[in-house]
């Protein structure tokens, strides 16, 4: 995410927004990863899906660190992600109920 040095950040211009209380519904261990990912930059959760959303309507990775792309690879392992991008039309709720 934002990796630019502290003292760079003072002279960034700040943008005030609205943000609301959402009750999104997000596969359980994809939580986790992204959770662990926050506390890795000491953001909150809503900061990194914010980042997230935003560098994808660019056409950009949010993350091209290889540390950074180490470390979700850590998480992804450590909370039993194995599917891909390919998977994230494919998901069904436990019972057979898909609420997308």
């Amino acid at each position: 995410m934002n990796t630019t040095p502290q003292n760079e950040q003072e002279n960034v211009v700040t943008i005030p927004v609205e943000r609301v209380q959402t009750g999104v519904r997000i596969e359980r261990r994809l939580l986790k990863v992204l959770k662990g990912l926050a506390e890795y930059y000491d953001i909150t959760l809503g900061d990194l899906l914010e980042g997230i959303v935003l560098h994808a309507f660019e056409g950009k990775s949010a993350f091209n660190s290889p540390d950074v792309l180490q470390h979700i690879a850590d998480l992804k392992r450590i909370y039993g992600i194995d599917y891909d991008s390919s998977a994230s039309h494919h998901f069904i709720e436990q019972g057979g109920t898909n609420n997308g």
